[in-house]
């Protein structure tokens, strides 16, 4: 009972990891509309997540030695309770950006310490729980996506909802998460709920080798996703295809980066485990490739980059709790390498815009996307080899 009350809960969190962001772009029209500026003035709101995280990703594992993993994850669920009804509150236009900022640091805190929860709570069946935890982020995130502009055009007694309430929708889940992981907590035995006595902050996990190829991997892969999740609609509207194809082609995308997160447990055994992180992105590279040199055929080449996109990001994960050897370690490397990996995803599509913007083609940015997406090949070569952070420490 206590494993299964943690894996709903760990299922309850996972499911609010992305909804609160991934719902704010299709409402940017509305939101502009109504507050008087325009999308390109709105815009930033996508970059202010992915900023914090790299930002307070690093602190997470001090808070973690403070208060405790268990009790600085729920503090963190409930900032981000706070966070979103903040920034639906009328008044100020401040409110909208400032409860952002702390949806994005409540979030931050929440992705760091959950590959070390699930090292520590399902140490037999790590790849199995990230799997699925990874799955959920990434299926209720496009869903939220997918729901906000009917909840705001929705007019059950009067005039309708509005982006308000639409995006207040988005934390429906978090009070569910609280108590879940409230009573989840209550069945822990009693060390593992609060402060780890005579801890230490400092871990040297900035000095670590195999800490910084995990970082590597992390960040080229989170730079890859990003720039299609950005870029790949104009792209497909700049060879002809219409806004509601590239659309689809969007969607098929993450559709796959879903099926490659459920996928990753089922290849992650046997000798072929140790290439696996090598593997990976070479769906990526046929992918890229295939929208370079055959755009026609857009929706097929979504296929395959988005099932390295998703099975990467559960890859990420998994190693970030794999490569630890105590959910300590794993919260400390976790923290360092997602400060990497979102610094990276932040820069990747604005490089890949700029490239572009040079000169208007294509070519120049998608050779930048396949020199990261053979970066991540190389040193997933690298981090396939089973070795530890911190050994020695």
């Amino acid at each position: 009972m206590p494993r299964i009350a943690l894996f709903v809960a760990v299922c309850l969190i996972a499911a609010n990891m992305r909804a609160t962001i991934t719902g704010v772009g299709p409402l940017l029209e509305q939101i502009a509309d109504d507050l008087g500026t325009t999308t390109v003035a709105l815009g930033a709101l996508a970059s202010i997540p992915l900023l914090t995280w790299a930002l307070v990703s690093p602190l997470t594992h001090a808070l973690s030695e403070r208060f405790g993993t268990s009790r600085t994850l729920l503090l963190s669920l409930v900032v981000l309770g706070i966070g979103t009804i903040w920034r639906s509150l009328p008044g100020s236009d401040a409110n909208l950006w400032l409860g952002t900022a702390l949806i994005g640091a409540a979030l931050a805190v929440a992705n760091v310490l959950m590959p070390a929860i699930v090292r520590r709570d399902f140490a037999d069946r790590v790849p199995q729980v990230m799997g699925v935890y990874t799955a959920l982020l990434a299926g209720v995130g496009a869903v939220a996506s997918g729901v906000v502009v009917p909840i705001s055009l929705a007019a059950p007694a009067g005039p309708p909802l509005g982006w308000r309430t639409a995006l207040a929708a988005t934390g429906i889940l978090v009070p569910l998460a609280v108590v879940a992981w409230l009573i989840a907590m209550r069945r822990l035995p009693r060390e593992l709920r609060g402060r780890r006595r005579g801890s230490r902050t400092s871990t040297g996990i900035w000095r670590d080798a195999a800490a910084w190829q995990v970082a590597g991997y992390m960040g080229l892969q989170s730079a890859s996703f990003y720039i299609l999740l950005t870029w790949l609609a104009p792209y497909a509207t700049s060879h002809g295809h219409a806004a509601v194809s590239a659309g689809v082609d969007v969607m098929v995308y993450q559709i796959f980066a879903i099926a490659g997160s459920i996928a990753l447990p089922a290849v992650l055994r046997g000798g072929i485990r140790r290439w696996i992180p090598a593997l990976i992105p070479v769906l990526g590279i046929v992918g890229v490739i295939g929208m370079l040199t055959a755009p026609d055929l857009l929706t097929l080449w979504a296929l395959p980059t988005g099932l390295s996109a998703g099975a990467s990001l559960g890859m990420s994960l998994t190693l970030m709790a794999e490569r630890a050897r105590d959910h300590r370690s794993a919260t400390a490397l976790s923290g360092m390498a997602q400060s990497v990996g979102y610094l990276l995803a932040a820069i990747g599509p604005v490089a890949f815009g700029g490239l572009h913007g040079l000169d208007g083609g294509w070519l120049l940015p998608f050779i930048l996307l396949t020199v990261i997406v053979v970066a991540q090949l190389a040193v997933g070569i690298a981090v396939g080899r089973e070795r530890f952070v911190l050994d020695g420490h």
